[in-house]
């Protein structure tokens, strides 16, 4: 009897087995498909959140863009009122010491460059020392 119970015990045990591994199997074919199409859905989401992202950063871009534009356009206006200003002070005061004077005090925003100066007898200096 012990040999009947020991091989219905076995039998027993394969059955239950053989049910568990069935389980599993019909679960991996319903679950995988499923978690595949979950799986997908939240790609996509992560995709449309990635791309929401990139346009929100390029729409503060493009308002950082305008409001440089804004404030160079203003600065603009500015140094033309402050041109037109010097003019309207300089004119008929104009003296050619006076444009000298602005001339040598423009060379200062020029980097190191062969500045030709002509002479008394309109020839240049070709060798200076510093």
């Amino acid at each position: 009897m012990s040999n009947t119970n020991n091989a219905a015990a076995t039998v027993w045990g394969f059955v239950v087995l053989a049910l568990i591994a069935i389980a599993v199997i019909l679960g991996l074919m319903f679950g995988l498909p499923m978690y595949n199409v979950w799986q997908q859905e939240m790609s996509g989401r992560a995709e449309l959140a990635k791309a929401e992202q990139n346009r929100q950063i390029k729409i503060e871009e493009a308002k950082a863009n305008l409001e440089a534009e804004k404030l160079n356009a203003q600065a603009e206006i500015e140094r033309a009122k402050g041109a037109a200003e010097a003019i309207r002070i300089e004119n008929g005061s104009l003296t050619s010491t006076y444009i000298q004077y602005l001339w040598v005090r423009q060379q200062n925003n020029i980097p190191e460059k062969v500045i030709y100066i002509p002479t008394e007898a309109n020839l240049p200096i070709l060798e200076a020392k510093k």
